[in-house]
């Protein structure tokens, strides 16, 4: 397998974050003047007798003006940082430039409950991000900071990755259904009728939906169809923690053709995975907490979704029970919908599925599988790690467990999970944006690498 992604287009991954998060330090206004002419002094009435001329005080040079903070651009995830030198060390973690050669990846690192195997799956997609596995076995997987969606195409007992899609804008979410591929980048949807019948000569993407924010903060976009055959998006807040408009902070529902959109869920901030429970067909999104409150809260959400038009808080009231200190004043928590589950202080909780699969021990039927990325702005790093959350019959979180750990060691990351996938045949897949691979989790009897 062997995929050539060139030094430039791969560059592009780490020159985003730089110059997203970071780049204003270019641009600090001019300073402001700094001295005046003072006013005349009253001349002193006529019949008043002269005054002494007072002595010449020695002249002052002009006090020094600090210079004003550089303006950050808007959406910047350092707005609202707070002064001081352990926060001012935190700041996005940018991953590496190009993708990670197979027999580079930190496969020795990785730890898993006794019974469980991983391998390498598929390796040299940059970015990869999100996954959709196709009728046919194709599992298609989109980036955020590259324009390309990746095919890993498995035939003839062998898998190879190929580039599906090119010059798209954040195409990070997907999804799948009745052979045809849709595709989420910042501010449209657009799909691929027959994907798998063309995967040689892929026809470019058809825009369906083209009515979203372009806001570069929170715009990439998780997709996914629910049981009710409608897909589903997510918008949103345009930054760290605003008062955002009624085109913001909710999740959108709309037909397989873009048609009829309607917004189901509101009070979300951030949601980059959502799945529905194979139970009770109740949708479940994870959604990040704001940053720069403490280091301890507020904690990323699990939330259900029961009913349409459910509020979840964001940005008045945070992980279900603790106001926001800018703007909670005069809310309630208790107006609220709250999380069913809490997941760690910015953990960066992304994609979830629920597993429904044959070949995990029974404790893992119906439990959610959650990718946490891991913080940056936490000095000591929480996440970096798949859990799995295991449910009560009423729905509720029971239990949050480890499952794979390794990726952070000694405050620092060797890989990041972005999404998880329950395959056709059992085994779960998560992909790690940092290097650009898929492993393959299976139970039972070790599986052969590249197999």
């Amino acid at each position: 397998m062997t995929v050539y992604v060139s030094a430039r287009q791969a560059l592009l991954a780490g020159v985003f974050i730089g110059a997203f998060t970071l780049n204003a330090v270019a641009q600090q206004p001019a300073t402001a003047p700094t001295d005046t002419a003072p006013a005349a002094s009253p001349a002193p009435a006529a019949s008043a007798p002269a005054a002494p001329a007072p002595a010449a005080a020695p002249a002052l040079a002009p006090a020094p003006v600090a210079a004003a903070a550089p303006a950050l651009p808007p959406g910047s995830p350092l707005i609202g940082r707070p002064d001081g030198a352990a926060a001012a060390k935190l700041a996005p973690v940018a991953p590496p430039p190009i993708a990670a050669a197979a027999d580079k990846l930190p496969l020795a690192k990785l730890k898993l409950p006794p019974g469980f195997n991983i391998e390498v799956y598929a390796a040299g997609m940059a970015n990869a991000r999100s996954m959709r596995e196709g009728d046919k076995g194709t599992v298609f997987v989109g980036s955020r900071l590259v324009d390309k969606v990746y095919a890993v195409i498995n035939k003839d007992g062998k898998r190879s990755v190929k580039v599906l899609a090119s010059g798209l804008y954040r195409p990070n979410g997907l999804a799948f259904k009745d052979g045809t591929l849709y595709i989420a980048e910042l501010s449209k949807i657009s799909k691929i009728d027959k994907v798998e019948d063309n995967l040689d000569n892929p026809p470019k993407p058809t825009v369906i939906y083209d009515k979203l924010p372009k806001d570069e903060a929170h715009g990439w976009k998780f997709i996914g169809i629910g049981p009710d055959n409608k897909l589903y998006v997510p918008v949103g807040q345009p930054g760290n923690s605003v008062l955002h408009d009624e085109e913001h902070g909710q999740i959108r529902r709309m037909n397989l053709d873009g048609s009829g959109a309607e917004v189901v869920v509101r009070g979300m901030r951030n949601t980059v995975g959502f799945d529905w429970n194979p139970e009770n067909k109740q949708m479940y999104f994870t959604d990040n907490g704001r940053d720069w409150v403490s280091e301890t809260v507020p904690e990323d959400e699990l939330n259900r979704v029961s009913k349409d038009g459910e509020n979840f808080g964001a940005p008045y009231c945070l992980q279900g029970n603790i106001l926001d200190p800018e703007f909670g004043w005069g809310k309630s928590c208790a107006d609220y919908t709250a999380p069913v589950g809490l997941l760690g202080a910015h953990t960066a909780s992304l994609g979830m599925r629920f597993y429904n699969g044959k070949m995990f021990p029974a404790a893992y039927k119906n439990a959610i599988f959650i990718a946490r990325h891991g913080s940056w702005n936490k000095s000591q790093k929480l996440g970096g790690d798949v859990i799995v959350a295991k449910l009560n019959k009423d729905g509720t979180v029971k239990s949050t467990e480890p499952f794979l750990t390794g990726f952070l060691n000694d405050n620092t990351y060797s890989g990041r999970p972005v999404d998880v996938l329950p395959m056709k045949d059992g085994s779960l897949l998560v992909s790690d944006d940092w290097n650009g691979a898929i492993y393959r989790i299976t139970y039972g009897k070790q599986k052969v690498a590249g197999k």
